[in-house]
């Protein structure tokens, strides 16, 4: 099966800084991927390479098995961008707008107004026709921006941080319309610094840094990467020193912490961690509150994998 997005060896310089070093991915038909990374790992100006809005050193894009160039215009009409920054026109109401960038791709005005209605009824827009972007809430201005840029009908679909700064039912209602677009036939690349989003939408996972891929693959394949398999907190009063030693020694445990009140037990590997730990509690009559267990998550992986410093914005 021929990739529709394969890079190798992308480079990108500004001046001394390098912002993408032989950066490689591969995204197959049908996919939806995740593109994430900190501030300034590389993701944007991956996606600006990609579209040809950016030159690059060295390196190959090829979208749909073709080389991508800033002419590509035939490449260009089968992909739809909706990037962070909501795009779209002030003087212009909701159904005008989305009919001017269907417009862009789609001459014939049967078809068009066909997409037009469709992209309203898909985002939810019927009730906003003739409202005018400042009218609209936060959350349905990100959903006309949704419209603008899948009207089209795009067999790829670029989705940089949709869900920003929307209420939960908007964030809903557009997570609900990526899975409907990828069923529909659509491959989505989709960046977030949402993880829990992350994990629910995406199929395979690519996490960037300094401009490199440093893992990929699925959400399973990811969690296998890290030490942590489990992390125990136990509601606990009194705990000695003895027996923070001895829980430390319990097979798999690797962190153990405690401050007065909680029991934090770090483990890698083993299957009955709790049953374990629950024991030695019960033998050595300590008392304890509620307990809880938690496998690691998408968001556990990217903070062992990038570091947990803070980054500056970009």
């Amino acid at each position: 099966m021929t990739p529709v997005v394969k890079i190798e060896n992308l480079v990108k310089r500004y001046k001394e800084i390098i912002a993408l070093d032989h950066f490689g991915l591969e995204i197959n038909e049908g996919e939806i991927f995740g593109l994430l990374g900190p501030n300034g790992s590389g993701k944007t100006t991956t996606i600006n390479c990609l579209l040809s809005l950016l030159e690059y050193d060295k390196g190959t894009i090829e979208l749909f098995g073709k080389q991508m160039k800033p002419n590509s215009y035939d490449i260009k009409k089968n992909i739809g961008v909706i990037m962070q920054n909501v795009a779209v026109f002030d003087a212009l109401t909701v159904r005008e707008n989305i009919d001017y960038f269907c417009g862009l791709y789609i001459s014939d005005k049967a078809l068009k107004k066909q997409y037009v209605d469709e992209a309203i009824r898909f985002v939810g827009l019927e009730d906003f026709e003739k409202f005018y972007p400042k009218k609209l809430s936060g959350g349905l201005l990100r959903r006309l921006n949704i419209a603008c840029g899948i009207a089209h009908k795009p067999k790829l679909i670029i989705l940089d941080e949709p869900t920003v700064a929307v209420d939960p039912q908007s964030r809903n209602k557009i997570l609900e319309g990526i899975l409907e677009l990828n069923k529909n036939g659509a491959t989505i690349i989709y960046t977030s610094h949402y993880m829990e989003e992350v994990e629910q939408l995406c199929t395979r996972i690519c996490i960037m840094d300094k401009g490199k891929s440093i893992a990929t693959g699925t959400k399973e394949q990811l969690k296998k990467m890290i030490k942590n398999t489990e992390t125990i907190e136990i509601e606990a009063a009194d705990i000695s020193e003895s027996a923070l030693e001895e829980l430390k020694a319990l097979p798999h445990a690797y962190e153990v912490s405690y401050n007065g009140e909680k029991l934090l037990i770090r483990f890698s590997g083993g299957k009955h961690n709790l049953i374990r730990t629950l024991e030695y509690l019960k033998e050595n009559e300590i008392v304890f509150g509620r307990v809880y267990s938690e496998l690691p998550t998408l968001n556990d992986v990217f903070l062992e994998i990038t570091g947990k410093a803070l980054r500056d914005n970009g």
